[in-house]
This record gives structure tokens, sequence and C-alpha cells, in this order.
């Protein structure tokens, strides 16, 4: 757990104002389709902040933050694995490009998106409803 939440104002001075904007309308979505636990974190070696959304001990997405930076994480098991191929063909082929080079580790495919605006935010939302389905009305 970070000691001191980012404020906006640092958020902005680090990823700058249209990154900023595009993460807010990321986690405005995610925020009005799940209610879930959001905790913030160092970032590790390769990023400055994480922003991650979990409930019951099992994550849906973690947001991350560097300069100039932002990231969209999400980690897709076997059985997610397979109904992300089943869509495939509904994805942008950039999504599909990144989603082919991501690796695959013991505990699942950790996909990460860099963003620098929302086109890919349509793939975003079939992929996190393969991940959780919506629990809010």
């Amino acid at each position: 757990m970070l000691e001191k939440v980012p404020t906006n104002e640092e958020m902005i001075i680090l990823i700058g104002q249209p990154l900023f904007d595009v993460w807010t309308k990321l986690t405005d979505f995610i925020e009005s389709k799940y209610d879930m636990d959001r905790l913030w974190n160092n970032g590790g070696k390769k990023w400055t902040y994480e922003y991650k959304y979990r409930r019951g001990g099992k994550s849906l997405c973690a947001l991350y933050a560097k300069e100039n930076v932002f990231g969209f994480m999400i980690i897709f098991g076997k059985a997610e694995r397979e109904k992300v191929e089943a869509i495939r063909s509904d994805l942008s082929p950039e999504t599909q490009r990144i989603y082919d080079e991501a690796t695959t580790y013991h505990d699942g495919k950790w996909v990460i998106f860099e963003l620098t605006d929302t086109s890919l935010f349509s793939d975003m939302e079939k992929l996190l409803m393969i991940k959780r389905k919506p629990n809010k009305k």
C-alpha cells in the first residue's frame, strides 16, 4: 500500500493532462460497472503507481502510471483465455496484437496496454466482461 495516494494534480504532472483525461474516462467506466475495492500501490520497477481493482481477493484489472505513460493490465486464466479466443474476431487488430505478444505465466496471461487515447476502450470493455460480469446496476 502507498503511504500517500497521489492527488489529481500530481497525476496530471506525472502523465500529462491528455493522458489523465483518458485515465479518468477509464476509471469512471470501470467504477460505473463494477463495485470493487480500489488499491493504490507502488508501481514496482517499471511504473510509479499501480491502481488496482479487486474484490474478494480476486483482481479485475490494474492501471499503471509513470512519466507520460499509463497502462491498463488484465490477467487471464486458462478458462478466460478460451473465452478471449472465442471473441477474438470482435477485437481490433491492435488489441489482438497486444494480446498475442503478452507473456503467459503459470498464473495466467498478463496483457498490458499502454494507452494514449480511448480508441481501445470498447475492446477493454469486452475483456473486462470476460474477466468478471459487471456487478453494478
